[in-house]
């Protein structure tokens, strides 16, 4: 009772001692969401189609859009338990949202996140981990020297995951300048940081690091030409290194036993310690080496018939060169070499020789995350080319996984071709297919394809032949009330 009458009686105002008011959250300089849109966030958040909310998000952060105030306290505590959501949830909240993240600390991910890493220029003494790293992120991203001069100034005292942390910043605004500090990370004695600095190093053109690789590379690879049928016909003869080294292990080319790399994709079994190198070192290697070498462009070269220099296993070593390319073409970001590899393995086979056909595609995850780098006007059908080459395959799933949203035009007509081959397919095999192709498709494929899949849907559930047809009728039908369901709540954000 005494507590009761001593709050009861101060000031509002705090002026005499109490805590006085709370600070008012700062006015919004975005409009929040119409009001159709903010019903159906709150059906979402209460469970109706709970997959879609990321999408919604994203798309009304990229409208100008924020999430309704009375939306936020729920919105904010599935980003409590769903790291995933948070991204979508700073671009989209508001100043309200870090406003009631800073009175609950369950909420505190919102602050400091993304590319504002809270607080002053002193954040990088007195910050979180994470805070230190956006404002590492943010510092290179506008001042790439005076971020590299504040964190040499640290380095030394830092325990190695936060070194490593920091220097996966340097992704932004790498360039030559950032040579010299790379090249001693090569030296740390934290693995992440010499794994990464390698890494780093491999994407500077013009780099020593590069020149390294490309003498390593040329002894491994040479130019030969041979006269088969009375023609000059250029080879690539491979011949994959011997040994291992401490300068190959400080260059990021590790040193594995026989057997102890990754499985070789369709080829089967685990790929030998000789080739892991070789595939290490083609990825390093600046792809001007290869221009160079053979003075053909990529579509020509990565059609060059391939030998092994000492062994008779010439489609093996093609496999090796080929994946070492498709690796270097995407820590290179170069989409003459990605558009190359990709029409090899699933373009037209004209021209292409037996030594090379169809090589490149024992990895198609590979060939997948190539897709990225092709300018947009391409990656639509280069992407339905490498849907329809892996349909039937284990590698189906694996590949879509790595092709983001949104699918369109000949990629979404590619998807739903394959929706129908796994729900006509009565085994078992082809059921669990269906099944996850359906759970990517729900938010990945365009809403417009949703008539398409209503008629196969028809089609199926009339069927007596089609054994799986009331299971494939199903789960199709899931995914068209998904895609009806996203194709509304897009359309009440843009209106």
């Amino acid at each position: 009772m005494l507590t009761v009458r001593r709050r009861a009686g101060r000031r509002a105002d705090g002026q005499d001692g109490g805590p006085g008011l709370i600070a008012p959250a700062p006015v919004e300089d975005a409009p929040a969401v119409p009001l159709e849109a903010a019903a159906r966030l709150g059906r979402i958040l209460r469970g109706e189609q709970i997959r879609v909310l990321p999408e919604w998000l994203e798309a009304a952060a990229e409208r100008g859009l924020r999430v309704p105030a009375r939306l936020l306290p729920e919105l904010l505590e599935k980003g409590r338990s769903d790291r995933m959501l948070r991204p979508a949830i700073v671009r989209s909240a508001g100043r309200r949202g870090v406003w009631l993240a800073l009175r609950n600390t369950d909420w505190a991910y919102l602050v400091g996140s993304g590319d504002d890493p809270g607080g002053g220029p002193d954040v990088w003494e007195t910050g979180t981990r994470n805070q230190r790293v956006a404002h590492l992120a943010r510092l290179r991203g506008t001042d790439p020297a005076r971020a590299r001069a504040v964190l040499r100034e640290t380095w030394a005292k830092e325990p190695a995951p936060e070194r490593a942390a920091f220097l996966a910043t340097f992704e932004h605004g790498l360039s030559a300048d950032d040579e010299p500090f790379l090249e001693e990370a090569l030296e740390d004695r934290g693995k992440d940081v010499r794994q990464l600095a390698s890494d780093l190093l491999a994407r500077l053109p013009g780099s020593a690091y590069g020149r390294r690789m490309a003498v390593r590379a040329r002894e491994c690879v040479r130019a030969e030409v041979r006269t088969i049928r009375q023609r000059d016909q250029t080879w690539v003869v491979v011949e994959a290194p011997h040994e291992h080294d401490e300068d190959m292990a400080r260059d990021g080319v590790p040193f594995h036993p026989t057997g102890s790399f990754a499985p070789g994709g369709r080829a089967g079994g685990p790929v030998g310690a000789r080739a892991g190198w070789l595939r290490e070192i083609l990825a390093r290697t600046p792809l001007t080496t290869w221009t160079d070498l053979f003075g053909l462009p990529p579509m020509e070269i990565v059609c060059l018939p391939v030998t092994d220099g000492d062994a008779d296993g010439s489609m093996g070593r093609a496999r090796d060169m080929h994946i070492g390319w498709a690796r270097a073409a995407l820590r290179q970001r170069d989409a003459g070499w990605a558009r190359a590899l990709l029409r090899l393995a699933v373009g037209p086979r004209q021209g292409v020789g037996t030594y090379t056909r169809g090589v490149v595609a024992d990895e198609p995850e590979a060939l997948a995350d190539l897709l990225a780098i092709l300018p947009a006007a391409e990656r639509d059908q280069a992407a339905a080319g490498l849907v329809r080459w892996v349909e039937g395959n284990p590698d189906l799933l694996r590949v879509l996984e790595r092709i983001p949203g949104p699918w369109t035009g000949e990629l979404a007509d590619a998807v739903v071709a394959t929706l129908a081959t796994a729900a006509e397919r009565s085994s078992q095999r082809y059921e669990h297919t269906l099944t996850q192709l359906c759970r990517l498709a729900d938010q990945r494929l365009v809403p417009e394809a949703a008539p398409r899949l209503e008629a196969l849907a028809d089609r199926l559930g009339g069927d007596v032949t089609v054994i799986a047809g009331a299971a494939a009728t199903r789960t199709l039908n899931e995914l068209i009330e998904t895609l009806r369901f996203r194709d509304d709540m897009l359309k009440e954000l843009s209106e």
